[in-house]
């Protein structure tokens, strides 16, 4: 089953050209990465897909499933099952973790027709997802991302994913300035999570976080569109001679 369909996707910003005739095919059940060089419209692609209004697009069509990606709105997107994991969380002060993440979830299982939790159920799977993760209670009490270090801030994005259960996670560069620890939460994450049902993108500039997530297909990027396609291999010359062949 095709998951996401983005055929010759142009977009702009503030008259400027980013995407130029974009094409990429995800299915379901996989993991691609995309890398490339600053400036090659990598994080131009999680902003489109996300919602980011800032974005004009030109030209061409996104389909997420059997609906126009481009016709959703944010909230839409998300309870449609799309997670955006970005490289630097906002933090909001004064919004707490855990009624913030029962309000999301619930607003999902509403779009589903499903059930909503009440909050002993909530309570009972929200402490299981971080049992899991090994989060502490206490910073589920706290506000979202406020005063969290580089390792909480990743630990919450995938306590976030594993509460909602997206079907499909994108990962804009959220492994850039990671420590050891907090790479071995995103990966630990990413592979614990992962399965048949959803799909990953995950944009990166590091070999090291593909090694450990061995996706399916790998992407190099330049000047707004894909130039080489491969398997993991394909990182691996990334690493020895940069971008200088494609």
């Amino acid at each position: 089953m095709i998951f996401l369909n983005i055929n010759n996707l142009s977009v702009s910003i503030e008259g400027k050209k980013i995407l130029n005739d974009f094409n990429l095919t995800i299915n379901q059940g996989e993991i691609h990465a995309i890398m490339g060089p600053n400036g090659s419209g990598k994080s131009t692609l999680a902003n489109v897909l996300a919602g980011n209004e800032d974005y004009e697009v030109d030209s061409g069509k996104i389909m997420y499933k059997d609906k126009d990606l481009l016709d959703l709105n944010i909230e839409e997107r998300a309870q449609r099952g799309i997670f955006i994991a970005f490289q630097y969380p906002v933090e909001i002060p004064g919004v707490k973790i855990t009624p913030f993440l029962q309000a999301s979830i619930n607003s999902k299982l509403k779009n589903e027709n499903k059930p909503e939790l009440d909050r002993l159920s909530f309570a009972k799977l929200l402490r299981k997802k971080a049992e899991d993760l090994g989060i502490n209670s206490e910073m589920l009490k706290r506000s979202i991302n406020t005063g969290f270090s580089g390792g909480e801030k990743k630990k919450y994005e995938i306590l976030q994913m594993s509460v909602l259960n997206p079907e499909f996670t994108i990962f804009d560069e959220t492994d850039s300035g990671l420590d050891v620890d907090a790479l071995r939460i995103v990966t630990e994450g990413i592979n614990n999570f992962k399965n048949n049902n959803n799909s990953f993108l995950i944009i990166t500039h590091y070999q090291k976080l593909l090694n450990y997530i061995n996706p399916d297909h790998v992407h190099i990027m330049r000047n707004g569109k894909i130039v080489k396609s491969g398997d993991i291999s394909l990182a691996g010359e990334i690493e020895e001679s940069g971008y200088q062949n494609f």
